[in-house]
């Protein structure tokens, strides 16, 4: 449970107020305060970082030193925060749709939460996820500002997501633990076939579009309008995170040599 100090900073991180009670008004506004201050990236992994998700140093990380992560780091730390504020949360396990398949298990981690009777899906750790909480008992199409989600039932204990009509993930109701996740964790540290080593980014969803910054390739979508630009040297790159992200580096972050553009085509699904 993170103490009071912890608690008001990570609000303060995301730009949020504390709200007075654990209900789905302070649900929503908390999900999407998050989504919007605290990008989705993988440099870490890149780096040769431990990657902590177990406790408050991933809290460190994304709070006072203004970083990101990925699902693991945090849906994992927005547990803990919501935790600290009276809601009950329960962590599942997903799969990934890439490439018309599903990807092995427990390679995406998300959140639960029940309130007032109803069930929520809570998900600040997917690329192209929503911007709100998703409602997990109708099957109707759910508006939101990053597109339109819905959930199908699957069997009894696996929910599929989707957005646009399209599978993003399918997630089980199987009792899951923070120590579930350390296998797969290692591997997409270490192996040669891991999405996160084949991908360096940073992406971040704005009020009226999304940034993404891949390597030196930086794209910005207002509205309908998108640029591409390949950013020149050191220095731009640089740059660009803090201009985009809030990230603040010493030196540039350099990819791992299982970057490939096979696989950096495959990741715009996610």
């Amino acid at each position: 449970m993170l103490d009071e100090a912890t608690t008001v900073a990570y609000l303060h991180r995301i730009s949020a107020g504390r709200p007075d009670r654990p209900d789905l008004a302070a649900l929503r506004h908390l999900h999407e305060r998050h989504v919007l201050s605290v990008p989705f990236e993988s440099l870490d992994y890149h780096q040769g970082k431990e990657i902590y998700y177990k406790d408050e140093r991933i809290v460190e990380k994304i709070v006072h030193q203004r970083r990101g992560g990925a699902c693991g780091e945090l849906n994992s730390a927005f547990s803990f925060l919501l935790e600290a504020l009276g809601f009950v949360v329960h962590l599942r396990h997903g799969r990934v749709w890439i490439g018309g398949r599903l990807r092995d298990p427990y390679n995406h981690m998300l959140l639960t939460t029940e309130i007032e009777g109803r069930s929520w899906l809570v998900d600040v750790g997917f690329g192209k996820g929503s911007r709100y909480p998703i409602a997990l008992d109708t099957p109707e199409a759910q508006s939101d500002p990053h597109g339109v989600f819905s959930v199908r039932t699957v069997d009894e204990r696996a929910t599929d997501v989707l957005r646009d009509g399209k599978p993003q993930y399918r997630f089980y109701d199987d009792p899951t633990s923070l120590s579930d996740f350390d296998q797969p964790i290692h591997w997409y540290r270490t192996s040669p076939d891991s999405m996160l080593l084949q991908n360096m980014f940073c992406s971040l969803p704005t009020e009226d579009g999304w940034v993404m910054l891949k390597d030196d390739v930086l794209t910005v979508t207002r509205g309908k309008e998108t640029t591409t630009e390949q950013l020149a040297g050191d220095a731009a790159v640089l740059d660009a995170y803090e201009k985009w992200f809030g990230i603040t580096l010493d030196e540039r972050p350099t990819p791992s040599p299982y970057l490939r553009d096979s696989v950096r085509m495959a990741f715009e699904e996610k």
